[in-house]
């Protein structure tokens, strides 16, 4: 099967998507961005790979009428087992990477104190781990460094307190090691990988033991599918770090331009707010851009800028929309400086202001920058489409339909689920054309 790729480097996250030959989305992968954009751009790709094999078990189990009725049911159970085995499987490159950084170290001679420490950390998180992937789990995260991390920490203070260690000693050897560890994705093997979450999921869930043979054959048989890498187009933040030649990158505006229109066909106006950066786009009935704006240098209204003020409240990035969601009465606020946020920050705060109240002004201050450069590039034209991160956070929707609506009133407004991977899906449409114009993968540097 062909496919064309695309990946958007955000200075946040790296985002990909893979097309099929009939334009459709067959997978998609997200991951942390790293100062290294090749190996985040490798690990998102993997993850998208993944994701497109679990597209194609639907396909061919719906396809096969295999399963009548309990398709759903099934493939969120293999899901949850795959990342399971995935999870086991960093979570035992984690335990050699530890151990790895502490040999030799200024306490050589404690080594033996502090492998079987780490041990015990380790084999609760692997006890833990079909806990966290049950059905209904609620996990905040799903990248590995979130979840492996906070279990980290809370046992590893158990453990270090019995085994009279210091604390901070493993501490520091996850610290040293997480980041090595995400930068090498659980990719080889990946076929094994998925007939073993299948063996789990037969063994435990009786539902599917009537049909267990044609399922594991649906499934064997999908895993021997060829997916061709055809082209790839980047763009993003990091573009101009990608490890190809200038053929294979396109500018942001023109990807975000040409995903919103893949995904809303009659968007005229754009909004993205990634992390770095807020884009005003308008595009014509074929997606192409007619007109655009940026923020200047600095990232005020940004991503960045919501997670420094979640790092000066000491909240999770998500927390601060359904915080603000409990605002009645927003406080107004001068600035969305990044540099001048703490200080505004503490002085409403010092001055008694509600902490819902200061985040739903922030949120609003935000989201007024952001038409401000709407208007700059021609104004909200219906269709009006949002992208990006910060159309996850739901104050800054609700303030964005306000917004809209006291300027420009009653627009349509886009807000697909999957915004987020909007730019990564336009370069997956322009390494589509590419190919079909002739062009061939032998340009990647």
């Amino acid at each position: 099967m062909q496919t064309f790729v695309g990946i958007d480097l955000g200075s946040t996250t790296t985002k990909a998507v893979i097309l099929d030959e009939n334009r459709e989305v067959l997978g998609r992968g997200i991951t942390n961005s790293r100062s290294n954009y090749g190996t985040a751009a490798r690990v998102a790709g993997e993850e998208a790979k993944v994701d497109g094999r679990f597209t194609l078990f639907r396909r061919a189990l719906t396809e096969g009428g295999t399963l009548r009725g309990h398709v759903g049911d099934f493939m969120g159970a293999l899901e949850r087992a795959f990342r399971l085995e995935q999870f086991l499987e960093q979570l035992d490159d984690l335990e050699r990477t530890c151990e790895s950084q502490f040999k030799g170290g200024k306490f050589a001679a404690l080594e033996s104190q502090v492998r079987d420490a780490l041990g015990e950390v380790c084999k609760r998180l692997r006890d833990e781990a079909p806990e966290m992937y049950a059905p209904g789990a609620n996990r905040k995260s799903d990248f590995f460094r979130d979840i492996a991390g906070s279990r980290y920490h809370v046992h590893a203070e158990d453990v270090s307190r019995d085994a009279m260690l210091p604390y901070e000693l493993l501490l520091n050897l996850y610290d040293k090691s997480i980041i090595e560890v995400e930068n090498r994705p659980p990719s080889a093997g990946l076929s094994d990988k998925f007939l073993r979450a299948l063996a789990r999921v037969l063994a435990e869930d009786p539902t599917f033991g009537a049909e267990a043979e044609d399922v594991k054959a649906t499934i064997e048989s999908t895993l021997d599918l060829e997916l061709e890498e055809c082209y790839l187009i980047g763009t993003g933040y990091g573009r101009v770090t990608l490890p190809f030649s200038h053929e294979h990158i396109r500018s942001e505006i023109l990807c975000h331009g040409l995903g919103a229109h893949m995904m809303y066909p009659n968007t005229r106006t754009v909004l993205d707010i990634g992390g770095q950066d807020t884009k005003g786009i308008q595009v014509d009935p074929k997606g192409i851009v007619t007109n655009f704006q940026m923020n200047d240098r600095c990232a005020a209204g940004c991503g960045r800028y919501l997670g420094y003020i979640a790092d000066e409240m000491n909240m999770g990035l998500h927390e601060l929309g359904p915080m603000a969601m409990k605002s009645d009465r927003p406080v107004r606020i001068n600035s969305t400086c990044t540099v001048f946020a703490g200080a505004e920050l503490r002085d409403r705060l010092a001055l008694g202001e509600k902490r819902e109240d200061i985040l739903a002004g922030l949120h609003r201050a935000i989201i007024l920058r952001a038409i401000s450069i709407i208007s700059r590039s021609g104004g909200v034209t219906d269709e009006f489409t949002f992208t990006g991160g910060v159309a996850k956070n739901e104050a800054a929707v609700r303030e964005l339909d306000k917004v809209v609506r006291e300027n420009y009133g009653d627009v349509t407004i886009n807000i697909n689920p999957d915004s987020i991977y909007t730019g990564a899906l336009g370069a997956s449409e322009f390494a589509r054309r590419a190919y079909i114009g002739g062009a061939r993968p032998e340009a990647r540097a």
